[in-house]
This record gives C-alpha cells, structure tokens and sequence, in this order.
C-alpha cells in the first residue's frame, strides 16, 4: 500500500481578476465568512491523511505563511480576555504532526512551473496538488477520494467534472478512455482551454491532482505552451499518452473562487448552511428578494 503524505499548494500567483484587494493581500485569504479559501484546501488535504503541507510561494505572500505559523502574541491576548476557546481555533489551524513548507517560485511561469519548484521539498515521493481558487464542499471531498485510489493502483489521477459545452475553452479538457475499476476514467489526452469546436470531450479536470515524481522528470523538459507558460495539462499529456493516468469524478460541489461570482456564489452557501447565521442569513435574503421585486416596475 503506497500512502502519500505530502501535499503540494500553489499559491504564488498574482490574483489579478480579484485587484485591488489583493495588491496587499493574496488571494488565498480571501475568507469565506471567517476562513481564508486555502484553509479549506488544507483542511482538506490533512483529512485525506497528508501530514507535510508545501507551500508554492511568491512575492507578496508571506501573509499566507503567517496564517499557518504560531502567533504567541495573539494566543496569550486571547487567553488574557478571557477566550480560550479562540486561542484553541488559532493555535490549531495546523494541528500537531503537520509541518509546512514553503518554497519560493521566482517567478511566475506557469502551474507546471510552480508545482517543480516543490520537487526537492517532494523528494522521490507521490504527493497531491490541490489548488486553493477550488474550492469543495460536501460530505466526500476529491482529496481523501484520490489518495485512496492511489494506494489501491498508483497512477497519476485527476479529478473531473463535466461542464457545459460553451465554458470548455476555460478548462484543461479530457480525451477520455476506457472505464476502469473503482469507477475511474482512463486518460488517453489532456488539452489546455481548447476551442469548444475542438475539444475531445466537455469532461473538465479542476484543481486536485495526484501524481508520481515521474511528472518532476516531465516538467524539467518542457518547453513553454499556452500563454508562453510551462503548463501542468503538457506534462500530464504527456503521462496520459503512456497510460499513465486516470480521472476520477469529483464527488463534491466546486466553487471556482478565483472568479468574482464563484467567490460570491461560495459566500452564500456557506452562510446558507452556517449553524450560526443560517436563519438570519435565509431571512436577510428573503427581505432583499422582496425589496427588490417591490421597487421593480412590475411590482
């Protein structure tokens, strides 16, 4: 049985769709409510079994490495008004046995890029990527899901989801095979954001990978593709056309909160589903929708 321990997490990109909020904050903080997106994706990953969390940073972003290091100024603030149970949540963000890594990616020259510069932190070993803009919510998340498929039959795995014709141009997008044991997809191809006249399927892979280190190999090699960036899809193409990969259907809902609505719409279910503003939040909208349609012409 192959247990993968480690985690890989990009977080160095610029965030420019979400600007000006996030010329002095990355990204990856953004909360929905109370909690930074990357904490979900950590979470996540500590749930499937992973106990080394490395972090793909770049300028600007050491905030994301505050948030998982101890602050003992804040817990003993916390302790002295009378708060225990806030320190508790600080201090246990990245519970005992879970380190974090972080590593510098000069520059920003692709996802394939950056998940290289996590290569000597990786070592010889099988590691998960998960990308922090996805964020999962439901009662089976991809993570724990590909990890133990991986030990059953280590392969490279994606995590897919079938999206509508007109958004494939926005997605790296299956070729897909043959039908597998344990309810995997084998991948004959990958193509990154293809003409949607073009493309071999409307099966989208999002942001939770599993992978050997023989991607470290591929990405060392590759030339520039799309955007004149080393892209992850080129690698994992190339492993695909050897066999060597297979996609497992997400079992959970995705919110692309590297998008505006995606953010907004994440925002809104979380809080929908919140056991502390649920009600207040169903109500705040009901009052909302009726305003609204009472000032509408036809109203």
């Amino acid at each position: 049985m192959t247990q993968i321990t480690k985690a890989v997490f990009p977080v160095a990109g610029f965030g420019t769709r979400f600007l000006p909020a996030t010329k002095a904050m990355p990204k990856e903080l953004l909360p929905i409510i109370d909690k930074p997106i990357v904490q979900y994706a950590v979470e996540e990953a500590i749930a499937a079994g992973i106990t080394e969390l490395i972090f793909v940073t770049g300028r600007n972003k050491r905030a994301v490495g505050d948030h998982f290091d101890a602050n003992i100024e804040l817990e003993q603030a916390l302790l002295a008004k009378g708060k225990p149970e806030l320190r508790d949540m600080v201090r246990n963000i990245v519970p005992e046995g879970v380190s974090c890594i972080f590593v510098r990616q000069p520059e920003p020259l692709g996802l394939g890029h950056a998940v290289l510069c996590a290569a000597p932190a990786v070592g010889d070993n099988p590691f998960a990527v998960l990308l922090a803009d996805d964020l999962m919510r439901g009662d089976r998340l991809p993570t724990q899901e590909m990890v133990a498929a991986f030990a059953r039959t280590p392969r490279t795995l994606l995590a897919v989801s079938e999206v509508p014709q007109a958004d494939v141009s926005k997605y790296g997008i299956l070729s897909p095979g043959a039908a597998l044991p344990d309810g995997l997809i084998a991948v004959d191809g990958i193509v990154e954001k293809p003409d949607a006249s073009a493309a071999p399927s409307n099966m989208a892979s999002f942001g939770r990978y599993v992978f050997t280190p023989e991607v470290f190999h591929i990405l060392r090699t590759l030339k520039p593709g799309a955007g004149g960036e080393i892209q992850l899809a080129d690698a994992i193409d190339q492993l695909a056309r050897s066999g060597k990969v297979a996609a497992m259907l997400n079992p959970a809902k995705r919110y692309d909160c590297g998008d505006k609505f995606g953010y907004l719409t994440a925002i809104v279910d979380f809080a929908l589903r919140s056991p502390e503003f649920s009600e207040q939040f169903k109500a705040l909208l009901h009052d909302r929708l009726q305003a609204l349609e009472a000032a509408s012409p036809a109203g």
